[in-house]
């Protein structure tokens, strides 16, 4: 595997309010630790630069999977945008933007098969998107509808996690009941910077370290928990390193590089069907969008926090390097942009068309077989409808 070159460190404009050297900003303290986390030296592995410059040919995806890379990414970035504009209309509730971490998301749902397991956060859309699950779907899940409660059969997605962490262990069960039924199945589990500061973090890596759960970790630090940079929250630089204390491997990966996170992830998913264990992979990526839509990082960040992740989009990334490739032109990303747009809309009108919900659908999708306070709960429901 090589290894990249740190990047050029990014300037920043000093605060127009000069600070005692003594006290340090909370502006100053998110901005560092981001630089830090993308541009420490040697040890995060990359495969194309933010411009689209090869650095390691070898490594490579064919052609097709590239293209593959770059379409998924389209459609979940057109499912951040388009769910923006959703929200804003009272058509979508509160739900998590992504948009600047596809490549994170999507290089890593894309090494999964379709009788793998995910176990996303809820800020990995895109990942769920990218494995298979339905667009109208998803929407119905933003929409709080009942329609979007339930995964399809045929797909091992979990319902987007809110609680922080308790995926993990989850996670490491379902690889276990994979294994002990003779399959090659793995599961892939997402957690974010702060969550790897939760116990269920490292019981899970312990608990699937030592019974060499064919599972999959990533671990997205995109330099914020909510509010709070990575840096105020940890002292560690390089998360990936975690793993060593459980004696798992740990990899640490551009998250901006869609080819060189679909690449190590690849290898992981592998190495977990061979029967070898599990392995953590942090994606070393950036929050640039709000925690949520309903959210106001103008509160806790400034413009200089965010300066120089534009130049490193994911997205704007593999598309330079598609055209200069001649994999993609103009004219057919044209065409792969309408097909996305057209998609969208499709399963937008879908969702719209669902009925709406009953109240006591509520109570649909807690346990497989209802319990007999539910039942009770139920027939509450309705006899105070009927009234």
């Amino acid at each position: 595997m090589t290894r990249s070159t740190a990047q050029p460190k990014q300037t920043r404009a000093k605060p127009s309010k000069a600070k005692p050297q003594t006290e340090a900003t909370p502006t100053d303290a998110a901005f560092d630790a981001a630089a830090a986390a993308y541009e420490q030296a040697g040890d995060m592995f990359q495969l194309i630069t933010p411009d689209g410059t090869v650095t390691g040919a070898g490594e490579l995806p064919d052609p097709e999977t590239r293209l593959r890379l770059y379409h998924q990414m389209r459609r979940a970035r057109h499912f951040d945008e388009r769910g923006w504009v959703l929200y804003r209309q009272g058509r979508l509730g509160v739900f998590p933007p992504f948009g600047g971490m596809e490549a994170s998301q999507v290089g890593t749902a894309a090494a999964l098969s379709a009788d793998d397991w995910l176990f996303p956060t809820y800020r990995d859309t895109g990942a769920a998107l990218t494995l298979g699950l339905p667009i109208a779907r998803t929407l119905a899940y933003w929409r709080t509808s009942p329609h979007g409660w339930a995964m399809p059969e045929n797909l091992k997605v979990l319902p987007f996690y809110i609680p922080i962490a308790t995926q993990y262990p989850h996670a490491v069960g379902a690889a276990l009941a994979e294994k002990r039924k003779g399959t090659k199945n793995v599961a892939m589990a997402y957690i974010g910077d702060g969550g790897s500061s939760e116990g269920d973090f490292h019981e899970a890596l312990n608990f699937a370290g030592a019974l060499e759960a064919p599972c999959v970790f990533i671990l997205q630090n995109n330099g914020w928990a909510i509010s709070v940079p990575t840096r105020t929250q940890t002292k560690a630089t390089n998360l990936s390193r975690r793993a060593e204390g459980y004696g798992i491997p740990g990899v640490r990966v551009d998250g901006n590089d869609v080819l060189a996170t679909y690449h190590v992830t690849r290898e992981a998913v592998e190495r977990a069907r061979r029967g070898e264990g599990p392995t953590l992979i942090e994606t070393v990526t950036y929050r640039v969008k709000p925690h949520t839509v309903a959210d106001d990082p103008s509160r806790y960040r400034t413009d200089a926090d965010n300066e120089g992740w534009d130049a490193k989009d994911p997205v704007l990334r593999l598309r330079t390097h598609l055209l200069s490739e001649g994999i993609m032109t103009e004219e057919s990303e044209a065409a792969l942009l309408k097909e996305v747009a057209d998609e969208f809309e499709a399963a937008l009108q879908e969702a719209d068309a669902y009925p709406d919900p009953e109240p006591a659908e509520i109570l649909d999708h807690v346990f497989a077989e209802p319990t007999p306070q539910l039942r009770r709960q139920r027939e509450q429901i309705l006899s105070e409808e009927k009234a």
